[in-house]
């Protein structure tokens, strides 16, 4: 209790001489080695430099903060001189963060992280920033996490290698810091990121790939996200090659999706045709356990050691109509779903078979234009063209006969 009344009693301290020593950093920096020294809990030395950063540096704030900006004729500087500035203090505010983890929220990390890739801080606070935000990453936000790319060789909007870089961090921490919620947390983060970047025209599928494969599938338990932003991509991304598309969509678990996200994938015309099989394929097994977990309670019913199973009871009419009007409702679906593969696959067929036909005619020298067919025929008889398939052959004979007939006919 001494040491906590200690502790605020330092940070009201500070407070009351923050406004004289916000143009000093140097004066701040020995002030905050003294309360140190006294004990102070990380976190209120945390809370000392987030409010004294914030206030130095109005870009810090987040959204809800009031963002005060300096008036040009009361302070007149160049941009490279602001920009100078705000590096110095970037780098000295990041060598003397507190060591612990939860000392510094991990947005109020990510707006430092963002200003020290705007002024281009030196490479060792950089990696120190990105350090420290990897190992809360399942805290931040999508909106602090949408960092700008400052660099000119960078062709995309956003740092999409900055996030590849703090995601894999995350992962090769230990096991007990990335734990299941932490884990689950960064993976629906890197779906909806995924799904804003993926409106870039300059985002390539290689980059989409790198980071969408790098926190594992067990993670997903639904791949909802993860579809809608290949879905957007692929909007995106009208001329993607189909050796891309294919490896794209080689990333979603179809067993993993929505009945509402399969619905969607099946009349989906951006998907490969395998996707769509695969997502009817999985739609139907699902149908498939369903019913034979409906008819499970049925056959315990008659089975004659029901008494031995203290776990078996009888449904209710109520219950056995819900589920029956479950069923029902996914066997519609299903048969949706089928019928508008199989349309499809009609379509493909018709293709197919209309550029083997094309070739066909081209490869014996027939023509396709309309003429008499009887002076063709005879014309081949002429020259010496044999006709090769056993259809043709017939052909020629029925029209040679035909022929003979009208002769007589006019004799």
């Amino acid at each position: 209790m001494q040491k906590l009344m200690l502790a605020t009693h330092f940070e009201s301290e500070f407070f009351l001489f923050d406004d004289a020593c916000i143009l000093d950093i140097d004066n701040f920096v020995k002030r905050l080695s003294s309360i140190k020294e006294k004990g102070v809990r990380p976190d209120l030395i945390g809370s000392i430099i987030t409010h004294y950063a914030s206030k130095w540096l109005p870009d810090l704030l987040d959204d809800d903060g009031k963002k005060t900006i300096p008036n040009a004729e009361e302070s007149p500087e160049s941009v490279t001189t602001s920009w100078m500035k705000k590096r110095f203090f970037v780098e000295t505010l990041v060598g003397i963060l507190p060591p612990e983890k939860e000392s510094i929220p991990c947005n109020f990390l990510l707006r430092l992280l963002r200003i020290a890739s705007m002024v281009r801080v030196e490479p060792a606070y950089r990696d120190e920033l990105e350090k420290r935000v990897s190992w809360q990453l399942d805290q931040a936000s999508l909106s602090e996490l949408m960092i700008p790319s400052f660099s000119h060789t960078c062709t995309t909007l956003l740092d999409v290698e900055l996030v590849l870089r703090l995601v894999r961090r995350f992962m090769n921490l230990d096991e007990a810091v990335r734990s299941g919620a932490a884990l689950i947390k960064v993976t629906k983060l890197v779906d909806c990121y995924l799904a804003e970047a993926a409106v870039d025209s300059n985002l390539t599928s290689s980059e989409f790939v790198a980071l969408a494969s790098e926190v594992p599938s067990h993670a997903r338990a639904m791949e909802d996200g993860l579809y809608r932003a290949i879905d957007t991509y692929l909007k995106a991304h009208p001329g993607v090659s189909k050796k891309e598309r294919n490896r794209l969509c080689k990333l979603i678990d179809s067993r993993k999706l929505s009945l509402e996200a399969s619905i969607h994938a099946a009349q989906n015309e951006r998907l490969p045709v395998r996707t769509v099989v695969q997502v009817l394929f999985s739609e139907q097994n699902k149908l498939n356990k369903q019913i034979l977990d409906f008819s499970g309670p049925f056959s315990g019913m008659l089975s004659p050691n029901i008494a031995l199973d203290a776990s078996a009871r009888c449904l209710s009419k109520r219950e056995i109509n819900v589920q029956q009007m479950e069923i029902k409702r996914l066997k519609e679906d299903v048969l949706r779903l089928q019928s508008h593969c199989m349309a499809l696959e009609g379509k493909i067929d018709k293709l197919m078979e209309k550029k083997k036909g094309f070739l066909v005619w081209r490869k014996f020298g027939i023509p396709t234009l309309r003429g008499n067919r009887n002076e063709d025929v005879e014309r081949e008889a002429e020259v010496g063209i044999g006709l090769k398939t056993p259809l043709q052959m017939k052909t020629r004979l029925v029209n040679t006969k035909n022929a003979n007939k009208w002769r007589k006919s006019l004799s």
